[in-house]
């Protein structure tokens, strides 16, 4: 049981085509409800056909019980989606992105299932990827210039390569914001913890996709690249699939993280 008056979040990793949706579909009502979970924030960029995401596979994903759905890189792949980012408060491209032409938003706030207001915002690294405005500076003008002050309970999902980069990160925002977690590389990290100022981290929360696989994807069509340099078409992998997820109790009223966990289940087909 989660402590007297603490909200509970759950932080679900890169969610790999199908077999990630549907794993999603099959145990997250019935964790929801084990686990007493408030609110629920996924990575779905990685849903339709292991790259992308569509405007019924995000509904598909809502409707199971997340709350928001967060993205990276790869929500920019299917074209469809666009409309969908102008239309729903509740699916986010990385704020850093900008604001010129670029459809949707990076944050919103949503009212838990125990009535706690919580920002989310998704951010998007630099270090290695494509070079969008900067996320440090970014999520500080919406920390300090926002219109209306951001609810007390903040969580970020930093979609980034680099361990030092989201590592710079969660320091940055230690005291400001109650959950840092990475996204991207698929494979979660064994170093979640409370920061010294109350804010919870770990660098990667993993993917929910196929278990045996490379970073999701069938060996097959993976391998190739790496063997003999010839390019290949990644196709998502089969079952079992492995869920990846970070469960922190918030305190509502002072935003700092209570308490950490590392989840991992594996379900089978």
């Amino acid at each position: 049981m989660s402590p007297a008056a603490a909200c509970r979040i759950l932080m679900i990793g890169d969610i790999i085509g199908k077999p990630g949706r549907v794993a999603v579909e099959r145990r997250l009502p019935d964790l929801r409800a084990e686990r007493e979970i408030d609110l629920v924030v996924a990575n779905g960029e990685n849903v339709a056909g292991g790259m992308g995401l569509t405007e019924s596979t995000a509904e598909a994903l809502l409707a199971a019980g997340v709350d928001v759905i967060t993205s990276g890189n790869h929500i920019w792949d299917k074209r469809e989606i666009y409309p969908t980012l102008e239309r729903s408060e509740r699916i986010l491209r990385p704020l850093n992105y900008g604001t010129h032409e670029v459809p949707g938003r990076g944050w919103t706030v949503i009212e838990a299932l125990d009535g706690t207001q919580v920002a989310v915002v998704n951010l998007q690294g630099r270090s290695t990827m494509i070079p969008i405005e900067n996320p440090f500076t970014e999520i500080d003008r919406l920390f300090d210039e926002a219109s209306e002050p951001l609810p007390t309970v903040r969580v970020i999902d930093f979609h980034c390569e680099l361990t030092s980069e989201k590592n710079a990160m969660g320091i940055h925002l230690d005291g400001r914001a109650s959950i840092v977690v990475g996204t991207h590389t698929h494979v979660p990290t064994a170093d979640e913890r409370i920061l010294p100022g109350g804010t919870a981290y770990q660098s990667d929360v993993g993917m929910t996709g196929p278990l045996h696989s490379i970073i999701g994807f069938d060996p097959r069509t993976v391998l190739p690249r790496f063997i003999n340099g010839l390019p290949t078409r990644f196709e998502v992998g089969g079952w079992p699939v492995v869920l990846n997820a970070l469960l922190v109790d918030v305190d509502p009223a002072t935003g700092r993280a209570l308490a950490i966990e590392r989840l991992r289940e594996v379900i089978e087909d």
